[in-house]
């Protein structure tokens, strides 16, 4: 049942996405009449755009990401002559709802709780441009001959995680009426059927009461073993996290009303000793069923001494819904303020920024009688990548900056000989005193 539901479940996804490359720089020389010796005027390449997540209150789920995964943020535009630099790419906006948390799908890492709207994270950097040649202009080198090539952008794997914000929570067993309560008293059309796990996908209505509209989650139907991740029960009770009040549908016409009631406030408890505070406010549903009418009369006296209370409604006929959400929203408007929503399992992260300038060298392993080593770091991957290796004017600045960043004396230490070959990121050199 589980991975059937998980294909419907739109209250988490995985999404690729790639923030835009960087422009490449131009190598260019003014040619103009009377000016015989033009000096180098190649433009430098546009910064990619950046991938960024907006909050839209106006989204309610992550429905949208079923048949869209992937977003790639727009290229920087290749600079040009006179001294032209390449527009910036375009950033790309991914929406989505209030409530989602974000996580590197790699590394779990949590990277954002976004609760306000219009809230943003740049989850992915574009590449800087390439400079073009008239940036590399020195005392030394008065007609460089050389450009750089833009930098990736940076790519990801992010898992979204959706928390639904509702004033008010729906919770029941199973086939306790929710959906059918939802749709009776909001524009919300769930579809609903007689039969356990109707409701996979966690339903958000606007109800207007008493010239005010309140939000309400129906959370799919739990039932024993939520708490653990049976019947996907974990993934709904996230949801419950940050509604204030909860309805608490009961099947009236169940064999034991009272033990369905005990059995969910359980699981609640399990899951959240928060959720387990939360006030509750009881529909007895299908009263107008004979059975539903004498559970009612045994159950009202205790119910009184656990000090609930309980409204008889029938979600399908309509009869006592405007008096038990009438019920809910007093419940609601009697607790204190909530200024803002913060997630309970989400807290500031502060990281120092990387040494760009630190590298490292480890052996890969043979290739034929040759030793290949591997550079990681930040900045040396970076020059490599960006180095336009059909220059040997720019192979021979690269040479410099290695040389000056430490690169060089530290394979040496490692044991490098002519021959071996040194890899930077994507880029393969074969090793020679005097060539790297």
């Amino acid at each position: 049942m589980s991975e059937r539901s998980d294909e419907f479940l739109f209250d988490q996804v995985t999404i690729n996405i790639q923030a835009g490359d960087g422009g490449n720089g131009a190598v260019a020389f003014r040619r103009e009449a009377y000016v015989p010796r033009g000096g180098p005027n190649g433009g430098s390449g546009g910064r990619g755009g950046d991938v960024i997540l907006r909050a839209d209150h106006h989204l309610n789920t992550l429905l949208p990401f079923r048949h869209k995964k992937h977003f790639r943020a727009q290229k920087g535009k290749n600079g040009s002559g006179k001294d032209q630099n390449g527009a910036y790419g375009a950033d790309e906006i991914i929406r989505v709802p209030l409530g989602t948390v974000v996580r590197d799908a790699d590394t779990d890492e949590l990277l954002a709780d976004l609760v306000t709207d219009l809230q943003e994270l740049v989850v992915a950097v574009g590449g800087r441009g390439g400079r073009g040649n008239a940036a590399f202009v020195s005392s030394t080198n008065r007609a460089p001959h050389f450009s750089e090539k833009g930098e990736k952008g940076q790519t990801r794997r992010l898992r979204l995680e959706l928390k639904l914000i509702a004033d008010i929570g729906i919770v029941g067993k199973p086939n306790a009426g929710k959906s059918t309560f939802l749709a009776s008293i909001t524009a919300a059309r769930p579809k609903i059927a007689d039969y356990p796990f109707t409701t996979l996908i966690p339903n958000l209505g606007v109800a207007e009461i008493d010239d005010r509209s309140v939000v309400l989650a129906d959370i799919p139907g739990l039932i024993e073993g939520a708490h653990t991740g049976a019947g996907l029960g974990d993934r709904f009770l996230k949801h419950i996290e940050r509604t204030r009040v909860l309805v608490h549908l009961l099947d009236g016409a169940a064999q034991d009303p009272l033990a369905d009631f005990e059995a969910i406030n359980l699981e609640l408890a399990e899951y959240s000793s928060s959720l387990a505070d939360k006030p509750q406010i009881i529909g007895f549903n299908k009263i107008d069923l004979p059975d539903a009418q004498a559970n009612l009369e045994k159950l009202k006296n205790k119910f009184a001494k656990l000090n609930l209370q309980v409204i008889p409604i029938s979600a399908a006929t309509g009869e006592g819904v405007r008096e038990l959400l009438r019920g809910a929203v007093a419940i609601l408007d009697a607790l204190p303020r909530q200024e803002k929503i913060v997630s309970s399992d989400v807290m500031p992260v502060f990281r120092p920024s990387p040494n760009e300038d630190a590298f490292t060298i480890e052996r890969e392993g043979k290739s034929a009688d040759a030793q290949i080593f591997r550079v990681r770091g930040i900045k040396v991957e970076r020059v490599a990548q960006m180095t336009n290796w059909d220059q040997e004017d720019g192979v021979r600045r690269t040479h410099r900056v290695l040389q000056a960043m430490g690169v060089n004396d530290a394979l040496r230490a490692a044991g490098v000989k002519d021959g071996d070959f040194v890899r930077i990121g994507d880029v393969e050199l074969e090793w020679g005193e005097g060539t790297l």
